[in-house]
């Protein structure tokens, strides 16, 4: 009985360690591919029966649309239902700018050149109309958002509409595009010289302008943990909310793995 004891508390630790590397592992990776889940940080936007509903209807969403992993700086294409459009379908490619949003309001900039003109469409990420997402380049940028490309130069932005998937190898990890984009002649649509940016070449800016970015500039908020704190979800919160979707997320990415690896059966064909 006391050797029986033994090993089935032995076996209950074992369990519960694992149960906790689930725990760490889970937020460490979903938090970068499933931004969406995660909730407002602002206490005035929180509601836990709305996000848990929120939760249900994107996971019921990702089953009939995959979703794929994508980051800022990765090329999209967009099938979406567009009623004015031949078929009433419509396709878009073009580069992630900018993500935001949280739950069933994420969304998604796109931007690409058409007709030497630059076009942006904000996608909603669980939006009904949209039949397919795909993406054609899996990279990230050095910045949180691309939005500088909307006053650089157009070879930034353009992107082919019968561009073809680029595949990674199994297992790899995400490339980072470490380009710098050089701006056009002033004026921008931002003051980009007090954000901080690394994707960018360096600015030749008037004395004066440099020294109000200066003045402007707040080096020590990247020291202010209760401004993070305030600014993003606890991790605590994060594990609860993953462990919750982890399941269903894991056969999603199963079922999306074996459809990207399925191949058409072609009955070969007789000669001679």
């Amino acid at each position: 009985m006391i050797t029986q004891d033994s090993v089935q508390e032995s076996q209950n630790n074992k369990k519960a360690k694992q149960n906790i590397e689930q725990r760490k592992a889970i937020p460490n990776r979903y938090r970068f591919i499933y931004p969406e889940f995660l909730p407002d940080p602002d206490p005035k936007y929180r509601n836990l029966l709305r996000e848990k509903l929120e939760r249900m209807d994107m996971l019921a969403r990702r089953t009939h649309v995959a979703i794929p992993e994508f980051y800022v700086g990765s090329v999209l294409a967009v099938t979406y239902s567009e009623p004015h459009a031949p078929g009433k379908v419509n396709k878009f490619v073009g580069i992630c700018i900018e993500r935001k949003g949280s739950g069933l309001r994420a969304t998604c900039v796109l931007r690409n050149m058409v007709n030497n003109q630059g076009i942006e469409v904000i996608y909603e990420l669980y939006d009904p109309a949209i039949q397919k997402i795909e993406c054609l380049r899996l990279e990230r940028r050095l910045d949180s958002h691309l939005r500088y490309l909307r006053d650089a130069p157009a070879e930034y932005s353009t992107f082919p509409f019968d561009m073809e998937p680029e595949y990674l190898l199994e297992g790899a990890s995400v490339p980072v595009n470490e380009i710098k984009v050089q701006l056009n002649p002033r004026p921008w649509l931002e003051k980009w010289e007090r954000q901080e940016l690394k994707g960018i070449t360096e600015l030749q800016l008037p004395e004066r302008r440099i020294r109000k970015a200066k003045a402007a500039a707040t080096p020590w908020e990247k020291y202010d943990l209760m401004k993070k704190y305030r600014e993003t979800i606890p991790e605590e919160d994060q594990n609860e909310i993953f462990n919750e979707v982890h399941t269903k997320l894991h056969e999603v990415e199963i079922t999306r793995h074996r459809q990207k690896h399925k191949r058409a059966f072609v009955r070969p064909q007789k000669t001679g």
